[in-house]
């Protein structure tokens, strides 16, 4: 008899499940906008999606539909989520341009921080929030710190 593995080969310990309504919508979204990788899809009792995974570089992210028997429910659409996923991209511009053409809204605007990173935050049309990243700068810690004091004091 096989030993199972606790943890299944090549799935992270730990992945974020984004409960939405349509849940097709939203692997649209996550493909178009981050490039995203659909590795699975099962449907619903009703034919409609129910559930994904997808991968998105070497992240992965389940996309589950509510189920009444659940409590978890989909966000609000007013941007108050107490969950926010943090993406690191190639190009946060050409991201944000393209989920703003996929539906979301730009909750902060892209610029560059004092940390070294440019970076957005958006609310996707299902009310997941999303904070967007490049990297365009290393800084070292006094560097960070001297900007912080900097940007607080403004």
């Amino acid at each position: 008899m096989s030993k199972v593995k606790p943890i299944p080969g090549g799935v992270p310990v730990v992945m974020p499940m984004l409960v939405c309504r349509d849940v097709a919508a939203e692997i649209d979204f996550c493909k178009t906008t981050f490039g995203a990788v659909e590795l699975v899809r099962r449907p619903g009792p009703d034919g409609n999606v129910a559930h994904a995974a997808l991968a998105i570089g070497g992240a992965m992210i389940m996309i589950e539909g509510e189920w009444p028997s659940l409590s978890s429910r989909t966000p609000q659409s007013d941007g108050s989520s107490p969950v926010v996923i943090y993406v690191y991209v190639e190009d946060v511009d050409a991201v944000i341009q393209r989920a703003v053409a996929g539906g979301a809204r730009v909750l902060l605007p892209v610029k560059n921080q004092f940390w070294g990173d440019r970076t957005g935050r958006i609310i996707d049309p299902s009310g997941h929030v999303w904070t967007i990243s490049t990297r365009i700068e290393e800084t070292s810690s006094a560097e960070r710190q001297e900007r912080w004091s900097t940007t607080v004091k403004s």
